[in-house]
């Protein structure tokens, strides 16, 4: 389950382009949080932290509480930008979250039993169909990832998602029981051809 991290931010004042550039300037990214019938509120924060939170992956589905300026408040990134070019984050935006709340989230698929696949021992092909599905669950109950386990399955067979247990409290929001991985053939090579050109006269 996706555990509570602290972060530290500023209030901003200003908003608006111009604004967004001095912050940047000061080595800090402009973010907002907004959500649960509550104003938004303009935030900063730490640049590189930041930068190092979103490349540590799980960035999108982790929850943070975030001290500004002392008020502390439970929140989950739903995007943020990078630079094109530089690649650091210029602005994220958060939504808060309230007490009892269920929010909708993208977790990647996690393949396991490959080694329990009679269909991948004969020399079969894992093919992942859905890399990540999407689920309504409370923040702080998050998955990391969904287990798919692709033990006992041969070639051929495939794995559907109402097939897969889910933990507790999440709900699956795929639509037609789409399916998740499956076992195609070994890739059979063509054979050689045979040689067509004559052998050279005397």
């Amino acid at each position: 389950m996706t555990a509570v991290k602290q972060i530290q931010a500023s209030a901003r004042a200003q908003v608006g382009k111009g604004a967004a550039r001095e912050v940047r300037r000061q080595g800090l990214t402009p973010a907002v949080i907004y959500g649960a019938g509550e104003a938004p509120v303009a935030i900063a924060l730490d640049a590189n932290k930041t930068r190092q939170m979103i490349y540590a992956g799980h960035f999108l589905t982790t929850l943070f509480e975030i001290d500004v300026d002392g008020k502390k408040t439970r929140a989950i990134p739903r995007d943020y930008q990078l630079d094109p070019v530089k690649d650091f984050p210029i602005h994220v935006d958060f939504l808060r979250i309230a007490a009892g709340q269920t929010i909708k989230v993208e977790v990647p698929v996690h393949v396991v039993g490959q080694d329990q696949s009679p269909g991948l021992k004969s020399g079969g092909t894992l093919q992942i169909v859905e890399h990540s599905l999407e689920i309504e669950v409370a923040p702080e109950s998050i998955p990391e990832f969904i287990e798919v386990s692709v033990a006992g399955l041969a070639v051929g067979d495939t794995l559907h998602a109402d097939a897969i247990k889910l933990p507790a409290g999440v709900t699956l929001l795929a639509r037609d029981n789409p399916t998740l991985v499956t076992i195609v053939p070994p890739t059979v090579e063509a054979e050689a051809p045979a040689a067509e050109a004559e052998a050279p006269k005397a």
